[in-house]
């Protein structure tokens, strides 16, 4: 796996990194956002990608 496909995961709430994931760039040109569970929200949150 190369680091170019990493994103990071950030809480839309508390602002904080949580997951870490892959994306294909070529396909996917938006920002990503998923539903996630956050640890310091203590529950799910729209996690965005950021850079």
């Amino acid at each position: 796996m190369s680091q170019d496909n990493m994103i990071k995961m950030e809480c839309t709430k508390c602002k904080r990194i949580n997951y870490f994931s892959h994306k294909n760039k070529k396909i996917l040109k938006n920002r990503l956002e998923l539903s996630k569970y956050c640890k310091f929200c203590r529950q799910h949150t729209p996690h965005k990608e950021t850079k």
